[in-house]
């Protein structure tokens, strides 16, 4: 999924005047969906957005329910700019969980949701009809949108040689850059497992305190 994120970045500028289907296959981000909403078929808009926006969000919620708070805690590492908004989260899950998987079904709040132990038939049951809202919210804003989507759609055909070059490129040194940093997924998920460990043996994730992960056990949503 990574790779398909990659490739319909870099080959958007083609791929949403002749293959809009295979772009959002590709990657179902917002802009995308908004872009070939009026392009396409409603069966296959709703059909291939669901699946390509559903299949992340199992591996999410099976990374939080197998390692729990250490799984929260390894998120926050990876993703610093975002950690707070994480822990406010997480506070907010033990009251409203259900709302916030409807309005919310991305990988934070489905990582949560396993952490959470929420049970798996509610929370598919949640996810798919918060993906399904989306999915009907970017349709009414591609509508109300379209005439301008549809301009910037014919200035992308106009320049697309030069767009494509450039978004290539761009994709091309956020690819390398994420490399060079160490960001491979399967590497992310070995610092999962050795952060579980380090856990096992007492130890707690750098710049997480070991009060504050006690706080978080006692406290917070993820106390089973």
């Amino acid at each position: 999924m990574v790779i398909c994120g990659y490739v319909a970045d870099a080959l958007w500028p083609t791929l949403v005047e002749r293959n809009p289907l295979l772009l959002i296959g590709l990657s179902a981000k917002n802009r995308y969906l908004v872009l070939v909403v009026n392009h396409v078929q409603t069966g296959w808009y709703y059909l291939i957005g669901t699946v390509r926006l559903l299949l992340p969000d199992p591996f999410f919620f099976l990374l939080g329910w197998f390692y729990g708070p250490t799984a929260l805690r390894w998120m926050e590492h990876r993703t610093p700019t975002i950690g707070s908004f994480m822990r406010r989260l997480e506070g907010w899950f033990a009251r409203f969980s259900w709302p916030l998987v409807v309005m919310f079904p991305n990988n934070y709040v489905c990582l949560i949701a396993g952490a959470a132990r929420m049970s798996p038939l509610v929370f598919i049951s949640l996810d798919v009809v918060g993906t399904l809202g989306r999915l009907l919210m970017l349709q009414v804003i591609g509508d109300i949108f379209a005439g301008p989507v549809n301009a910037f759609l014919g200035f992308v055909s106009t320049w697309r040689i030069p767009i494509l070059v450039v978004t290539i490129g761009l994709v091309a040194f956020s690819a390398f850059g994420e490399y060079r940093r160490g960001g491979r997924e399967l590497d992310a998920l070995h610092e999962l497992e050795e952060a579980a460990d380090e856990l096992a043996l007492g130890h707690e994730l750098p710049g997480r305190p070991a009060d504050d992960a006690a706080d978080d056990g006692a406290d917070g949503p993820t106390d089973r």
